[in-house]
């Protein structure tokens, strides 16, 4: 049977199923890719034209799902182009449920022998099972919509770099990665950066950065980075 005919039945079978996703795609076209090349050789003509086919019919039936899933934002497996737009409520925790808590081994007098050490977040960091689970039950206690745990980052309010619990649910709160006008779980992040870089270095009191966090993050964001945010994805060494 030629390649094109395999991916148009593939289309075709695939394209009744609400959980398919652009990675199952990848993944048959690129073992029908191989068995390509395992058949007819590398540079042989034919498996040029498998390659030629693959792709072709690959993007046809990716561009279906793409389509097919543009009217369903809470549920499509597509990584950036899809990702639920949460309302500005929801970029703060709810204080009754999230009001903050701290680690009580962290304290002014000793950031240089904690927070401000290479490593020490890491190091008490709870472990992902942990988080993980926490997470799926506040999504529901937060009564979110989207229920995809990616679309979360299991965050602590008072972040670990900055004296915070690492394990109280009173501490962690499921905060969407994208809400509107941008106040999302990447541009917390950067607060966190910035609040970390000024108590280990400019002698920002601990207790003002604590608050800050507590009481409305996206204050201390304009206050601290500035009125707009960058909910860029922020890859920095937290410790």
């Amino acid at each position: 049977m030629r390649l094109s005919a395999l991916l148009e039945t593939l289309q075709s079978i695939l394209a009744t199923r609400r959980d398919a996703s652009h990675r199952h795609i990848i993944v048959v076209t690129a073992i029908l890719g191989t068995l390509a090349l395992c058949a007819c050789g590398k540079h042989s003509p034919a498996a040029a034209r498998w390659r030629a086919e693959a792709w072709k019919h690959g993007r046809e039936v990716a561009w279906t799902f793409r389509s097919r899933d543009a009217d369903r934002p809470y549920h499509t497996p597509a990584p950036h182009a899809h990702d639920p737009l949460h309302p500005l409520r929801n970029a703060r925790p709810n204080p009754s449920l999230t009001p903050g808590a701290l680690n009580p081994a962290v304290t002014q007098a000793n950031i240089h022998e904690t927070i401000c050490v290479p490593g020490y977040s890491r190091s008490i960091r709870p472990p992902e099972d942990y988080t993980e689970r926490l997470k799926r039950l506040q999504i529901r206690e937060y009564g979110y919509r989207d229920r995809w745990l990616r679309d979360y980052e299991e965050d602590h309010l008072i972040a670990l770099s900055l004296g915070g619990s690492p394990t109280s649910p009173e501490n962690l709160w499921p905060q969407p990665h994208h809400v509107v006008e941008g106040w999302g779980s990447y541009a917390k992040d950067r607060l966190e950066a910035r609040l970390h870089w000024l108590v280990c270095h400019r002698g920002l009191r601990l207790t003002t950065a604590q608050r800050a966090l507590a009481h409305d993050w996206i204050a201390a964001y304009q206050r601290f980075v500035g009125p707009v945010p960058d909910n860029r994805q922020l890859h920095w060494d937290r410790g």
